[in-house]
């Protein structure tokens, strides 16, 4: 009996495990959240904008998302572009996540690190 309860748990306990760490479509929060180290920058959430009075055939970003990070100090000019390369290579990297976003519309990703300015992952 306990050898049977042993092989149910590897059979559905362990591919979990080793999956935890590859993000899908559905996990932006989890893939994103743990980026940094907790003393680098913090992953504050997502926002999505759409901006309607913008033609669907419009070559301008009609539907955009913006990933929102906060650093723990300001960084050096070298330190926020490499913050910026890594979000944005992270999520390209995931192609489920890049496929989701496509077919939801996502025309851009952004990533903020304050509220003034905004970093395009092309």
């Amino acid at each position: 009996m306990a050898n049977t309860f042993k092989r149910l748990i590897n059979a559905l306990i362990l591919p979990l495990l080793f999956s935890a760490g590859q993000a899908t479509a559905g996990n932006l929060d989890l893939l994103l959240s743990g980026l940094f180290p907790h003393h680098q920058a913090t992953y504050i959430g997502y926002e999505s904008i759409e901006r309607e009075a913008i033609p669907v055939s419009s070559a301008v970003e009609r539907k955009y998302l913006i990933v929102d990070f906060r650093f723990n100090n300001e960084p050096a000019t070298e330190q926020l572009q490499a913050s910026v390369h890594k979000v944005c290579m992270a999520m390209l990297k995931d192609r489920d996540l890049i496929r989701d976003l496509t077919e939801q519309g996502y025309d851009m990703v952004s990533v903020a690190f304050d509220r003034r300015s905004q970093f395009d992952c092309l």
